[in-house]
């Protein structure tokens, strides 16, 4: 039968006097649980960056494919013969998106050219904020260059800065440039 006494008040395990400093320096218990708090969360936040990171760049090759899938309509004249207004022309971008995107956020720009040499990109942002309100829309007709352009404001996640962060959104491109064919 154990002996309860004051200086281990019935506790399992080697008594310890109060103010022993050398014996606490010395003593390595916890020193796992201590370390893994330490670490764990950089490593879960780290983690988390990259895992945000990566999402950005399949939301990328996803709104790029679905641009490229339909800048075929103007490139093969099916959106001029059906007289495609910019809206119909989203609403084929957002059907081909899949769900990732909420279709009233993505804009369009859509440019006739007379030569490759002359494309100039539309540059949707104003005082470092997306405007989207004078896009240009036109479909051109056989053998003009086309400029298609596609934007969307993806939210971050996960920012470093947290609150400090002025923005949490990062600006997706989808571009498309191409000659249409004869119609």
């Amino acid at each position: 039968m154990r002996q309860m006494t004051s200086e281990n008040n019935g506790a399992a395990g080697p008594t310890r006097r109060a103010g022993s400093g050398r014996d606490l320096v010395r003593d390595r218990d916890g020193v796992a649980a201590i370390e893994f708090a330490m670490l764990a969360v950089p490593f879960l936040a780290l983690l988390f960056v990259v895992l945000n990171t990566a999402l950005v760049f399949f939301a990328q090759q996803t709104l790029q494919t679905a641009t490229t899938q339909a800048a075929r309509l103007i490139l093969t004249g099916q959106a001029q013969q059906q007289n495609m207004s910019a809206l119909q022309f989203q609403q084929t971008i957002c059907k081909n998106a899949t769900a990732m995107f909420n279709c009233g956020g993505i804009a369009v720009s859509v440019q006739t050219f007379a030569s490759f040499a002359s494309i100039a990109m539309t540059n949707p942002l104003q005082n470092g904020k997306l405007n989207t309100s004078n896009l240009p829309y036109s479909l051109g007709s056989s053998g003009d260059i086309e400029v298609v352009q596609v934007f969307y404001q993806w939210p971050l996640f996960a920012t470093m800065l947290g609150p400090l962060a002025a923005d949490t959104h990062d600006l997706l491109i989808a571009t498309a440039a191409f000659r249409n064919e004869p119609y």
